[in-house]
């Protein structure tokens, strides 16, 4: 009887903190390295546990927690050189933040120089601040303190030093060190195959095959696009007029038909040879991979923006961008030597003539294909040019088409004007890009609307004919197909208009900043639940969570309003910063089945342990785990999930009756939206009970 008793209680044991563990997957050694008397090396190594990864110290704004460190130094008996340095790291780009993301798995080491400026021994004291992840949980950012004793022959302090910049040094092992610095890419198929998961492999298998075939879709979409962007410089009055001079050339030129179709397939060809080099070169640039990470800079948003307005001010009629005219001049010369090398630098001088059409354009597609990185601007241009290119070789073997050519006129810079509108239209999504990260609030959903509004529906006037730009011609009547367009744009334009009070304009979602992002997104004080179908004030202490749950960041504020309204709680440990948080809102929350009871079933009580908002001073204390001083929101919650359900992985989801117990076992990442919905409706079925 007291074995069995004894084997019941492991059981029961085993069985409550199933769900309800503490991990700690890094642990952390230090060593030093002598470089001559006064410099030594600090030397930090991580040692990871497998199926974990942490981040590194260079991750772009708006990303999860980097590896930092700190150092005290309040006697001024030590000088940094440099910066710390990292060894090698992977990188893959992650869609839940939309950007490259450096990580190590396994192991990381970490090198400080510096300089003691005593010969006294010292002890330096250092906090270095960091975040694991693994698929299934990241856990709270975490300080470590570390140590050193050092002793050497005082140095003479450098005003050149710095803890800012790049460390010069010329010892070998560390150029060495700084040589395995290099990133691996992750963004090929491998995407981190040593990693261990609580996810079935079949699940995770299925996984990578559907991010491939995202991957490829995204390429296509981008092809096809560029492609249409090709086909609208095409009907420029740069390009459109060059289709039958063109053509004609090759064919009179030609002793035989087969000879002018052939100097026309070569010339459509060294079209697209000459787009793709263009991708070619800014892919080499910038560098395949470093390239969406621009996507993610407020500098480069702002240049994005500021070409845009450039090319779209161009085409609505104020100014030409054209290249030098020796460069015309000098292609046009090598074209009349014949011959293969001849027809190349004919293509070239289409390309040049037409620059102040085409170059707004290429530039678009170059700029929308940084958001993709990889051979995304080698596709682009691959599309863009076989638009332009797909004609004159058609033309050319059918010269009798070129009577069904529209004659060159007015409606040709009516194409240009569009494309102006369209330019300037999407100059401030960039704006709006580096506003979000910056978190500025300057250009604020209903701001972005308004202005969008504004733009589509000039164009829709102009459409109409009743605004006139420089170059336009004469309008004595407006053509069908003008009116179509004007009809289309101005529909779209009515369709925005509600978006100013709430409207979640789903055709354009994406584009404007997200609802949350407003002043108010359906009106002071309201927002929708249960579908849409009532308004709710929002109550005291709760804010819009993701996909308009209202959600309440105060334990206390959120219990007070659960007992008042009679529902039970949906505690949710979260982070700003956490990945897998963020992949279960947006795939397992935003279910038709999952939505509706977040919103009307549930109060969710949202507790961030990243939070590094300093909590009021008579409300910080004394930490009983860690004898540290808690002094942030976030450290509070984080403590609060050790201490109450002795875990401390994020996501993590606690139901909960009005007295703060549990109605069922917890629950962590769970991507599975039928298991999810179960421990819901179970835990909700109880509380009811």
């Amino acid at each position: 009887m007291k074995k069995f008793i004894s084997l019941l209680t492991i059981i029961l044991f085993f069985t409550a903190f199933a769900n309800a563990q503490i991990y700690n997957p890094v642990k952390w050694q230090t060593s030093t390295e002598k470089i001559n008397e006064s410099e030594f090396d600090l030397i930090v190594t991580a040692t990871i546990d497998k199926g974990w990864y942490m981040y590194s110290q260079d991750v772009p704004e708006g990303g999860p927690i980097p590896t930092s460190f700190s150092f005290k130094n309040v006697e001024n008996k030590f000088e940094l050189i440099g910066k710390t340095i990292e060894g090698k790291v992977h990188e893959k780009y992650d869609k839940i933040f939309e950007m490259n993301i450096k990580y190590f798995e396994k192991k990381a080491v970490f090198k400080q120089r510096i300089r003691v400026l005593t010969n006294d021994k010292i002890e330096i004291n250092e906090t270095l601040e960091f975040m694991v992840c693994d698929d299934t949980n990241c856990l709270p950012p975490t300080e470590v303190d570390i140590v050193f004793n050092i002793q050497g022959v005082a140095g003479e302090k450098t005003s050149s030093v710095s803890t800012g910049k790049t460390p010069t040094t010329t010892d070998t092992e560390d150029k060495s060190f700084l040589q395995n610095t290099n990133v691996v890419s992750e963004n090929s198929d491998s995407n981190r195959e040593e990693t261990s998961s609580s996810e079935p492999k079949s699940t995770k298998s299925e996984l990578e095959k559907e991010e491939k075939r995202e991957k490829k879709r995204s390429l296509w979409t981008l092809f096809i696009l560029s492609f249409f962007a090709g086909f609208a410089a095409l009907l420029t009055p740069c390009v459109f007029p060059m289709i039958p001079m063109t053509v004609s050339f090759f064919t009179k030129q030609s002793k035989t038909k087969a000879t002018g179709i052939r100097n026309a397939l070569i010339f459509g060809l060294s079209i697209i040879v000459l787009y793709v080099l263009l991708g070619v070169v800014v892919t080499k640039i910038f560098g395949a991979d470093s390239l969406n990470a621009l996507s993610t800079s407020v500098i480069f948003n702002l240049i994005f923006f500021a070409l845009l307005m450039v090319f779209a001010i161009s085409f609505l009629g104020a100014f030409e961008i054209t290249l030098p005219s020796s460069w015309g001049t000098k292609a046009d010369a090598q074209a009349d030597k014949g011959g293969m090398i001849g027809i190349f630098f004919m293509a070239l001088a289409l390309a040049i003539v037409s620059f102040s059409c085409t170059a707004p354009i290429v530039g678009t597609a170059l700029v929308a294909s940084v958001s993709q990185g990889g051979i995304a601007p080698i596709i682009s241009m691959l599309g863009f040019s076989l638009a332009i290119a797909i004609p004159f070789a058609l033309f050319a073997a059918f010269p009798g088409w070129l009577n069904s050519l529209p004659k060159s006129g007015g409606w040709l810079n009516t194409v240009k004007v569009v494309l102006g509108f369209l330019e300037l239209a999407l100059a401030f999504k960039f704006l709006s890009n580096a506003d979000l990260v910056l978190q500025g609030h300057w250009l604020e959903r209903e701001l972005f609307l308004a202005i969008w509004i504004t733009i589509f529906g000039a164009l829709a006037f102009y459409l109409f004919g009743k605004i006139k730009l420089p170059h336009d011609s004469d309008l004595t009547h407006i053509s069908v197909g003008r009116l179509s367009l004007g009809l289309v744009v101005l529909m779209f334009t009515i369709y925005m208009v509600p978006g100013l009070w709430g409207a979640p304009l789903k055709l354009i979602s994406g584009f404007p900043p997200p609802m949350h992002y407003s002043e108010s997104p359906y009106g002071v004080g309201f927002t929708k639940r249960g579908g849409g179908d009532t308004l709710t004030k929002i109550p005291d202490g709760a804010k819009l969570g993701p996909h308009d749950i209202i959600a309440f960041l105060d334990y206390d504020k959120g219990m007070a309003y659960a007992k008042k309204v009679g529902l039970p709680v949906l505690l949710d440990f979260t982070g700003h910063a956490c990945v897998n948080c963020r992949k279960m809102e947006e795939r397992v929350w935003s279910d038709p089945k999952i939505l509706p009871i977040l919103k009307n079933d549930i109060v969710l009580i949202s507790l961030y342990v990243d939070d590094k908002r300093d909590l009021p001073e008579n409300e910080q204390y004394i930490s009983e785990i860690t004898g540290k001083k808690v002094i942030t929101i976030g450290k509070k919650w984080s403590e609060f999930q050790i201490k109450k359900y002795k875990a401390n992985a994020q996501p993590y989801y606690v139901l909960l009756d009005h007295n703060g117990d549990n109605l069922n076992e917890h629950t962590a990442y769970n991507p599975n939206i039928e298991e999810y919905l179960a421990w819901l409706n179970d835990g909700i079925s109880k509380f009811q009970k």
